[in-house]
């Protein structure tokens, strides 16, 4: 009997769990439920300049995050849509915070008042499969359920209604919690605590 050389099957081995790998993976196209322009208008609506704020985390703030709050932040950048009115005064902020789920990329659109409270969210994309569990949440009107709320320490979604649904809008309900709450925190370290030190 021939036998099989070590580097040979090594390769063979890997191959093969690389081919069942890209059978396994289902990636879908997206859906985009509102546009980002769409977004910021909305939940910036009586703001009369806007402008664009970068916000790079220092390793000291990311460290902050995820022992204070327990999620670790891996963008290199956010970027918050600023509104003002005529005079220059902050009405609010926007941000965008995206959680890569094992069924597809959920992006919800996060707005927050000079004073820390969420005034509102919008989900703007979600993958073709996740779709059916996260429109049941948008019909509940998601985009009010934060409303008023200080989310960096708790974020409570108003579920009336959700209790019939699928449990795997359960699962996305929390998500989406999830992400308001980050763009909460990220405008408290990001914006509220800088603006403080100035």
């Amino acid at each position: 009997m021939k036998r099989v050389h070590p580097r040979a099957l090594a390769a063979l081995v890997l191959c093969s769990l690389a081919a069942a790998a890209t059978l396994l993976a289902h990636i879908t196209p997206p859906v985009i439920l509102m546009s980002e322009r769409e977004a910021v208008q909305g939940l910036l609506a009586s703001a009369k300049k806007f402008s664009v704020r970068e916000l790079r985390l220092t390793s000291g703030e990311k460290r902050q995050i995820e022992q204070q709050w327990h999620w670790k932040p891996t963008e290199d950048f956010y970027r918050f849509y600023m509104g003002r009115d005529a005079e220059g005064k902050l009405l609010g902020a926007v941000i965008f915070v995206t959680d890569y789920t094992i069924h597809g990329p959920v992006q919800v659109a996060v707005g927050i008042g000079p004073d820390g409270k969420v005034s509102g969210a919008h989900v703007i994309e979600v993958s073709e499969e996740t779709y059916s569990w996260v429109k049941p949440l948008v019909d509940l009107h998601f985009s009010r359920w934060y409303v008023g709320q200080d989310c960096k320490a708790h974020c409570e979604a108003m579920q009336a209604g959700i209790e019939t649904l699928h449990p795997m809008c359960h699962f996305y309900a929390e998500i989406l919690t999830s992400l308001v709450q980050r763009g909460s925190i990220l405008y408290d370290v990001g914006v509220a605590r800088r603006d403080a030190k100035t």
